[in-house]
């Protein structure tokens, strides 16, 4: 069974129960995609700071962080929803 046949089901369901209908398959794809990204950044950022004071070698260890960690991940979305 993929999303649209679940979907499907759901609004016959609703329908059948006098409920409003389920969102389409999709909707909200982007904004938790988005919601991820935010917490894997605050998650990263605070173990960062957490462990940081208890590291003895932090300042003589070279730390690699990339400028933009989510470009590759933003580059493959606009691909996959075909955006310039």
């Amino acid at each position: 069974m993929n999303a649209l046949h679940q979907y499907l089901l759901d609004s016959a369901r609703a329908a059948h129960h006098g409920e409003p209908a389920p969102p389409l398959p999709g909707t909200h794809d982007l904004a938790t995609l988005r919601a991820a990204l935010t917490h894997h950044r605050e998650t990263r950022h605070r173990h960062h700071r957490e462990t940081r004071h208890r590291d003895t070698h932090h300042r003589d260890t070279h730390h690699y962080e990339p400028r933009r960690p989510a470009a590759g991940l933003r580059r493959r979305l606009r691909n996959w929803f075909g955006r310039p």
